[in-house]
């Protein structure tokens, strides 16, 4: 299809009245259609011109765009060759490496499987004899607890001990002072009290007591021992030891029913311990025994000192029921096992 100028065009408009008599309406009519088909049909080519230039602008953004990212894709391709080459060295180098270290290794696991052999054998050993420990620990324990249980009891024990001892020691300080006040009138050098290995000893001269070699007391001494018995009396708790002592001058030939000291010295507790009776205090609380000669306090060297060793002593002692069964709950109480039996 044919286009014309926009010159032309004008031309042909401009001609019009000249040429409106030769040429008939409809070719006119035919001739503006035309005419507005090719304007209509010119300007949709310019659209497409331009719609077909913006892409073709487009399209050589993006080739550059393209040659751009291809050339940095060559650059990275050439870096990426480049690291790939020295990775692989390095892993040729680190596969060399870990070979080398493989063998090593099997040595070394060698020698570590030899050594964990060892180290588990002393292990086993040392457990066992942890457990040998521990088996002796608890044995220890329970030992331990059987003595600290005996212990226990044996404080307890000794401090009931303690206690009687020490209420046994003021009873027979308590005795000495009743007796001392009871005998307080008498002469000292004639009679004595005193404390000795916890008892209470009241020593009697033979001059208080006795004419020489006689076994029948003297009223004086008849009036020490009553006063004595009024003690004793109070005392029921006392036991009576009335023991008879001599020097060791022999007695003269003939005396009525005496062989020698011994004899005279037990006939003489024997009348003190009938005295003693017969004032009150109860006949199985008091012994009579004669030691004659054979327990002197001083030497038989001179007057004086045969006169010491011719008395009569009266041993006074508080029963000790109280302390005995103590002392036999010690005895009988069981002991703790020794350890490890």
């Amino acid at each position: 299809m044919k286009t014309f100028s926009p010159t032309l065009l004008g031309l042909l408009l401009l001609a019009a009245p000249v040429l409106n008599g030769c040429v008939t309406a409809k070719k006119y009519d035919d001739l503006s259609a035309r005419q507005q088909a090719d304007a209509q049909g010119k300007e949709a080519a310019e659209r497409q011109l331009r719609s077909t230039t913006a892409e073709l602008q487009k399209a050589s953004d993006e080739l550059a765009q393209l040659r751009l990212t291809q050339k940095r894709l060559v650059t990275d391709s050439a870096e990426t060759g480049a690291a790939y080459r020295k990775t692989r060295m390095l892993y040729n180098e680190l596969n060399s490496s870990y070979d080398k270290l493989l063998k090593n290794s099997d040595r070394e696991l060698a020698n570590k499987s030899s050594d964990y052999n060892k180290v588990a054998k002393d292990l086993a050993r040392r457990e066992a004899e942890l457990g040998e420990l521990e088996t002796t620990l608890q044995k220890s324990k329970a030992v331990n607890d059987r003595l600290a249980a005996d212990l226990q009891a044996r404080e307890a024990r000794l401090t009931e001990l303690t206690k009687a001892l020490a209420d046994k020691d003021q009873a027979v300080a308590d005795l000495k002072a009743r007796v001392s006040k009871a005998l307080l009138s008498f002469n000292s050098s004639d009679l004595q009290v005193k404390l000795k290995d916890g008892k209470v000893y009241v020593s009697l001269s033979e001059q208080l007591l006795f004419k020489s070699g006689s076994t029948k007391v003297d009223p004086k001494g008849q009036e020490a021992l009553k006063k004595l018995a009024t003690v004793l009396q109070e005392q029921k708790d006392v036991n009576v030891v009335v023991e008879g002592h001599t020097d060791n001058v022999p007695i003269l030939r003939g005396t009525a029913g005496l062989a020698d000291n011994w004899d005279l010295s037990a006939l003489r507790a024997t009348e003190i311990a009938r005295l003693l009776t017969t004032a009150g205090v109860a006949s199985e609380r008091v012994t009579a025994s004669g030691r004659g000669q054979y327990v002197p306090v001083a030497p038989n060297d001179t007057p004086q000192n045969r006169a010491l060793n011719r008395r009569t002593e009266i041993i006074l002692t508080p029963k000790l029921d109280e302390l005995f069964q103590i002392l036999g709950s010690n005895s009988t109480a069981p002991a703790g096992a020794a350890p490890g039996k």
